[in-house]
């Protein structure tokens, strides 16, 4: 579905050149839900710009859909769904004829457009919202209008860029149960941006992590935070004596070890089965008062990719 070689974007600004995003190379299969993070700034948005025809890429080669995103890009944007960050139905216009309009604009007929625009509504829970105008709707049931004015056309591929912003917990995840159902409906390929990582870590089968206009990882959310973040051992002591102790033993079975005040924690793989193990091997003075094992994040793994937190750079 996406195929870019070498992809790039370069600007000029206050006279010299910025690398936006540098030698870009993504192959996404059909049928994948791709997530694609970084921090502000590493070249996500203008990766999606180009890829999504907004953009004309300074180097590099991209097909997306099957077409050329240089020589055919309306080729392209008949094939694929666009939710941007800003909300696309106008404010006074209703739910049911903006899909129409829609519709009409990608070359369906009137009967078409309507029973499109039917389908929808009942597919992403619209139907009692049909006749009201979008200025009228709730955060949550504008993202849905928004998601349905990418599908009317039935695209092979819908690009998601940050869709759930903005929205509280209850709403985030009634969108997403949307977007889940209508894909296993439809059978898209779904490539997301977002600022919330537990999206990408619960519903992405791949994560792409860019920083400084490359992608510097490329796995399933799994093999991420297993290869490159590892398990937190957390031990609890009684003073900073006990601590350093502690995190000497700790320098034999760990990747890394940190103190922080009487607390010590231990990078390791396979936390479950190194706690015990390393408890057993402690010596008997020492109190160890609590310990836990906290699984990786995807933020850990961008802070040992980087030596950056994606929520501390914005992300």
């Amino acid at each position: 579905m996406i195929h870019t070689r070498g992809l790039a974007r370069s600007f000029r600004a206050k006279g010299e050149t910025v690398e936006a995003v540098r030698g870009l190379d993504l192959d996404v299969e059909e049928g994948e839900l791709v997530a694609f993070l970084g921090p502000n700034g590493a070249g996500k948005s203008t990766s999606l710009r180009m890829l999504t025809t907004l953009l004309p890429p300074t180097a590099g080669t991209a097909t997306v859909a099957g077409h050329d995103v240089r020589a055919d890009p309306a080729g392209v944007r008949r094939r694929i769904g666009y939710i941007g960050q800003g909300n696309g139905a106008g404010n006074h216009f209703r739910v049911r004829d903006e899909l129409v309009t829609q519709g009409r604009c990608y070359g369906l007929s009137r009967a078409e457009s309507r029973n499109r625009a039917d389908e929808l509504l009942a597919a992403l829970d619209l139907e009692a919202l049909a006749r009201r105008t979008a200025e009228t709707l709730s955060g949550g049931q504008r993202r849905r209008l928004d998601v349905a004015i990418g599908l009317v056309h039935r695209p092979e591929l819908l690009f998601l860029d940050e869709p759930s912003t903005g929205l509280d917990p209850h709403n985030r995840a009634n969108l997403w149960e949307h977007i889940l159902r209508v894909r296993e409906q439809y059978g898209m390929t779904i490539f997301l941006t977002t600022h919330y990582l537990e999206e990408a870590d619960t519903m992405a089968e791949r994560v792409l992590v860019i920083d400084h206009g490359r992608v510097i990882a490329d796995d399933t959310p799994g093999n991420l935070k297993a290869e490159l973040a590892g398990d937190r051992i957390v031990l609890a002591t009684g003073n900073d004596v006990e601590a350093r102790r502690v995190a000497a033993a700790g320098e034999r079975r760990a990747h890394r070890v940190e103190i922080d005040g009487t607390t010590v924690i231990l990078r390791v793989t396979r936390g479950d089965e190194v706690l015990p193990v390393f408890l057993r091997s402690l010596d008997a003075s020492v109190d160890v008062l609590a310990a836990e094992v906290r699984r990786p994040t995807l933020d850990d793994v961008f802070l040992a990719l980087t030596g950056r937190s994606l929520r501390e750079s914005g992300q």
